[in-house]
């Protein structure tokens, strides 16, 4: 039980991981009664692709698969 503690209490103190910034493309809009900031990670295209190929490209094999005999039946 104390090592849990002492392991949690050092995880705590290390705090987060430093990662290098990534690059941040800033959106201002200012009007008189309304000031808006929009940041969009220029990184995020990149990351969507990486998380959602692999089960595009499998959801797509299936589907050949599956289409596959009707197309020798013609």
């Amino acid at each position: 039980m104390n090592q849990r503690k002492d392991t949690y209490r050092a995880a705590l103190q290390r705090g987060p991981d430093a990662a290098v910034p990534r690059p941040v493309k800033v959106t201002e809009l200012h009007t008189r009664y309304v000031r808006v900031t929009i940041e969009l990670d220029t990184g995020l295209p990149r990351d969507l692709m990486r998380w959602v190929g692999s089960p595009v490209s499998a959801m797509g094999q299936a589907c050949a698969a599956a289409l596959r005999p009707l197309r020798s039946a013609r």
